[in-house]
Formats: C-alpha cells, structure tokens, sequence
C-alpha cells in the first residue's frame, strides 16, 4: 500500500512538473520569487560555521551522501560518507548549519587549486576567466531531511552564510555552479545566475552521469540586481536586505589573526582520518594527483598519511622555492623613480618569504626599488625593502610581481605561522 502511494505522489510531482515547465518563463520565476521566506531572525539554536572539527566534517559529509544518494548522483559508499579529492584541498572550506549542535546543513565552496574545478571537466570557464577576479565553486549543498520542509529556514541562512563568507572573507567575485536542470530555474529566478551554456550536460561524471546545468553569478553584478529586484519588497521577502545589509548573530564567521582569504583545517589526522581510512580517495589518485598533493602538504608531519606514488615516479614530488599564501592586506609602496621618490596605495594579494603579488590602480615601473609597508593583519604591519620584477594587466587593475630585498621579523613570522598552522583559528 504505501508503494502505491508513493508511486502515486511521484506521478502527480511529475504532473504538476510538466504543467508549470509550460507556464511563461518570467511567470515561473515570478513564482518562485514570491515563494521566499527569509526569516531575518532566525531561532538561535541555529548556528552557522566553518566546519572545522573531524566530527562536524564527519556529519557533513553524511548527509551530503544521503542527499546525493536519494537523488541518484552518486551510489552508496560503505562508508556513508561522500568525500571527494577537493575536500582534501585547503582551498576547500565547508559550511556547516548546526541546529541544537546538530549538524542540519552543508555546503562546500572549492577556489581554485591545483586540481582546478570538478565541473571544469564539462563546461567551459574561459568567459569567467577573462572577466578577472577569483572564482569559487559552490558544490555539495545538502539539507537533513528532517528540515527539508521547513521554508527554508536552513537553507537561506546557509546560502547568506555562504554570500557573506565570499563577498568579505574569500576574495571571490565569480560563483560557478552545476546543478540538475530541474534546479537551475531556482538559482535564475531567485539568485539571478546565467548559464555557462544553453545546452544541458547529459552525463555528469562528478554526480554519477547525472545530467547538469552549468551556471555563473558575478557577485558584485548581483548585488545591484538585489537592490533593484528585491529592494522595495516586505522584509522576509527582500533578498537585497537579507544578503546584504542584514547581520545574523547566527552566523559565526572564523577568527583571523592575518588577512588570509581561506580557513584551511585539514591537520594530518584529519586528512588520513578521511581520506585514507574513511575512503580510499587517496589510493585511487593517479600519480600526476598525487604529486601535486606532496606540493601543497609538504610540511613533514604530512608525510606519513600522503599516498606514496608508484612506479619511477615513486619519492618525487613538485616543490616550489616558497610557499605562496593567498590574502588580502592594503599596503603603501613607496619607490624611488628618476631621483625622487613617490607614494602609491596598493593591494596586496599573495605572499611568500621571498616576495609579494599587489594589484595596483596606478601604473608602477617594473625595476623600480623602495619600501613596502604591508598591513598583514589588524596587529601585523610589516616593513619590507622590494623591487618590482613583474608586471601584468588585467580587467580589474594592474597587477605586480615584488621581490623582498630584505624582510623584517613580522612578515618572517607571518609566513611561518601560514606555513606551520593548519587550524583556522589558531591564524
């Protein structure tokens, strides 16, 4: 009897569906948009964080495997777990949505690494790209169904959480997405992203050949069609106060010592924890992978829970001079130019020991010599003696290459900590 029923509900989904897919297309977004209900005070014993602990991990990517189990975007894993070589990056940082300090939510944002994008396997990113400005990949969103019906009161907030954490705290203007065709129209109407292309996907490797629609959001584009679509609405259904203006006390955004734009977490435990025992994620990596992952974990408490590569292949493993961090500091660059000198306001983007990346609105000599002043963090200014060495131009400015002729103990501490600490909160 209750087959049946079931049965009988999905055939009346799959009519309603049919149905309202031959409504005008501005009248189903119209739909959708009076379908929100973004409560802007929402209990507080729901709680919003980086998942940061094994355990919070553990729930999120419990439930992202049932999520994608039941909808058929992956088969199950012994583990029950859905974990997946970008959640081994520390350019992957997953939220979590805690009810009650149960873990209710997930959402993982991957920024480019060294693996690149899962969804860059199909769908073309070379439009994004030439736009300039960082790009992060919003990827396994999943709900508990416990609070799938609830109006969503967890999935707004989660999706806040994740405008918020982007816009302020991981330097990203452009959002990518794939998501099922029978999505995308939410993500349209309600968020306004545009597709990648017309044209569906019809095997998606990354959700178990799932067909999928690749999607793009320019973050500060959207925050104007927020203001001029949502502005004037009813609070609980106005996006742009919801997104923009509003602070969720809920929210509890990571604790930075420096100007970092990412909250890597994975210490050595955790990384063999899930990645080794759990699954064999790293087994299964081909050399090539597991070459690059020596690269960026090559502290030597790393070591013991990497893969070992096979074959001639085997104890080598890419390694770069200095490690490069990726953060977001204002600095004042002062040069000396044809015997006089001159002040300029920079933005500096990525550090290592032995030099810096700066984006500048003002055009700066390349061979130019002088000082840096680099505010690291709200504690941390640093005095260093540069020389410029590189130049290249891009959409948003013009973009610098400095070399440290000498450093002083602040940035020598600052790149020790980022090299050494793998907790967001101890940075």
């Amino acid at each position: 009897m209750q087959i049946k029923q079931a049965s009988l509900r999905k055939r009346i989904h799959q009519l309603m569906r049919w149905v309202f897919a031959r409504v005008p297309r501005d009248t189903r977004h119209a739909i959708y948009r009076g379908m929100i209900d973004c409560d802007p005070a929402p209990d507080p014993r729901l709680e919003l964080k980086v998942a940061e602990t094994a355990e919070e991990l553990e729930d999120c990517f419990r439930i992202l495997h049932d999520a994608y189990v039941a909808s058929g975007f992956m088969k199950p894993s012994p583990s029950g777990l859905r974990v997946t070589i970008y959640h081994a990056l520390p350019t992957t940082t997953t939220l979590c949505a805690k009810y009650d300090g149960r873990v209710v939510g997930t959402m993982s944002m991957i920024r480019e690494g060294v693996f690149g994008f899962p969804l860059q396997a199909v769908f073309d990113l070379s439009e994004v790209r030439a736009k300039q400005g960082q790009i992060a990949e919003i990827s396994a969103l999943a709900v508990h169904p416990d609070f799938r019906k609830t109006g969503g009161a967890i999935l707004f907030p989660l999706m806040k959480f994740m405008y918020e954490y982007c816009t302020e705290y991981f330097d990203t203007r452009h959002l990518v997405i794939a998501v099922n065709p029978e999505k995308i129209e939410l993500y349209e109407s309600l968020l306004f992203f545009e597709r990648l292309q017309e044209n569906v996907v019809d095997k998606y490797d990354f959700a178990n050949g799932a067909p999928a629609v690749g999607a793009t959001l320019d973050l500060p584009v959207a925050k104007e069609i927020f203001r001029r679509v949502y502005g004037r609405r009813k609070e609980r259904k106005n996006l742009y106060q919801y997104f923009v203006q509003l602070r969720l006390p809920n929210i509890k955004l990571p604790k930075r010592r420096y100007f970092t734009t990412n909250d890597p977490v994975l210490t050595p435990a955790i990384l063999d924890h899930f990645f080794n025992k759990r699954s064999a994620v790293f087994a299964e990596l081909d050399d090539r992978r597991k070459a690059l992952l020596w690269s960026i974990y090559d502290q030597p408490e790393f070591r013991a829970v990497l893969p070992m590569l096979s074959g001639s292949a085997t104890g080598f493993h890419p390694m770069r001079r200095h490690h490069r961090f990726s953060l977001r500091c204002p600095a004042e660059l002062r040069l000396r130019v044809g015997g006089s000198e001159c002040a300029i306001v920079i933005t500096v983007i990525e550090i290592s020991l032995s030099g810096f990346q700066a984006q500048s609105k003002l055009s700066i000599p390349v061979g130019a010599e002088g000082s840096a002043w680099v505010e690291l963090g709200t504690q941390d200014k640093a005095m260093l003696d540069v020389k410029v060495i590189r130049h290249h131009h891009g959409e948003t400015g013009e973009f610098y290459g400095f070399r440290l002729e000498e450093s002083d103990d602040v940035w020598r501490r600052a790149v020790s900590a980022l090299e050494t600490e793998h907790v967001a909160g101890d940075l």
